[in-house]
């Protein structure tokens, strides 16, 4: 079916326009209400649930959930929802979208947010079009998640209740509308407090425990351990990769942070992440990092020969999925995106998705792209043919039979 694509322009032009950093939701969420209500939805099939109150760092609102009940032969048919999420990462605070040619740009030094106001503006159009071409589908839900960005907090914490019992889900968040993702990595995420002893490095560096040295042996041996970045053990076929990230050093809050060159620093706060396909590796990764710090924190002793300790915490971010080829939900993807005049290009992500979520809730979900291009980056473009594919894609899957 045709999509009116300069609506659909215009209203990611809209949305992008809006700022909504990760936590800060709350404009956004009434600019895609107001959206919403325009396109024909109603006041009463909208509304923000409470996944705000579950997540563990401030977030202004909770999850926008949309109902749009079945239509003409299709209205009994099992529900489907589609699915994105409305934060951006906090580099696009100020970014100032313009056209320019079949491209959205930024004018301003910023990353300008096509992550995610694409999907925003896809799910927007996709009930745009289904009330305006009055198009048969089986009852739909849509959910705007908060917090991806910072943790895939919305989708973790969202009631699956509130949802409709959806059997498939279709999620929009980055690259291009022929991907058809599904499966992605897992992740921990940890950090490590390290103690050392404060003392006057000019009079008596010896009666310090530099909490510096420690973190500087411990980054050591993961490097010569071949535990940070690109992470390969074993070769062949056997081998398990991932990666690792050492992220804010930083002195901690409340602690010093060893700010003059004349004190032994006695505290440092680290925070990393361990990334892979193969939920044991990415833990295999951390107790890696974990050993190092502990290691390196005996080594560093004073002339009393008192040493350093840490404090090593990880919790697990989101769990690892890679779902069958021959599921209904993937089948259905690959069949719409090739009516549509993609090639399927059926791939893992090797970042986090709120798919990952999804996937463990028990919805099977695979992830498009809608034309967002250097995302995270000052660099970042809209390619508006992908965006219009996304859309077009996105009323394919709600009114195929």
């Amino acid at each position: 079916m045709p999509v009116d694509t300069k609506a659909a322009t215009d209203r990611l032009m809209r949305f992008l326009a809006v700022e909504g950093v990760t936590g800060q939701e709350a404009a956004i969420g009434r600019e895609l209400t107001a959206a919403l209500q325009e396109a024909g939805v109603s006041a009463d099939a909208i509304r923000l649930d409470d996944a705000n109150t579950r997540i563990p760092v401030p977030t202004e609102t909770g999850n926008l959930i949309v109902d749009l009940p079945g239509r003409g032969v299709l209205h009994n048919q099992p529900r489907i929802m589609f699915m994105t999420h409305m934060d951006t990462v906090p580099l696009c605070a100020g970014a100032k979208p313009k056209l320019s040619g079949r491209k959205i740009v930024n004018e301003a030094k910023t990353a300008l947010g096509g992550d995610n106001r694409c999907g925003c503006g896809v799910l927007v159009t996709l009930a745009a079009e289904l009330a305006k071409q009055k198009l048969d589908h089986p009852p739909i839900t849509l959910l705007f998640c908060v917090r991806e960005e910072s943790g895939l907090y919305g989708a973790r914490h969202v009631k699956l209740d509130k949802l409709g019992s959806p059997k498939m889900a279709f999620n929009y968040d980055g690259g291009s509308a022929s991907n058809v993702v599904i499966g992605a990595v897992g992740a921990d995420r940890w950090h490590v407090e390290i103690f050392g002893r404060a003392s006057h490095a000019g009079v008596a560096p010896e009666r310090g425990i530099s909490a510096t040295m420690i973190l500087a042996l411990a980054l050591a041996d993961v490097k010569a351990g071949g535990w940070f970045g690109k992470v390969v053990k074993g070769k062949g076929a056997s081998a398990r990769q991932g990666t690792s990230n050492v992220g804010p050093v930083t002195g901690g809050e409340g602690r010093p942070a060893g700010d003059a060159t004349n004190v032994v620093t006695d505290y440092v706060h680290v925070r990393g992440e361990s990334r892979s396909h193969d939920g044991k590796f990415f833990k295999e990764i951390t107790k890696a990092y974990k050993a190092a710090f502990e290691k390196a924190a005996k080594k560093v002793t004073n002339a009393q020969g008192k040493s350093g300790k840490v404090k090593f915490t990880a919790v697990t971010d989101y769990y690892p999925f890679r779902m069958k080829d021959n599921l209904p939900v993937v089948k259905r993807a690959v069949e719409a995106v090739s009516a549509v005049g993609g090639t399927p290009n059926v791939r893992t992500a090797n970042g986090g998705l709120d798919a990952n979520w999804m996937v463990r809730h028990g919805i099977p979900t695979v992830t498009f792209g809608a034309g967002q291009n250097e995302a995270h980056t000052i660099d970042e473009w809209i390619n508006l043919d992908e965006y219009d594919r996304a859309c077009a894609l996105a009323v394919q899957l709600a009114t195929m039979r």
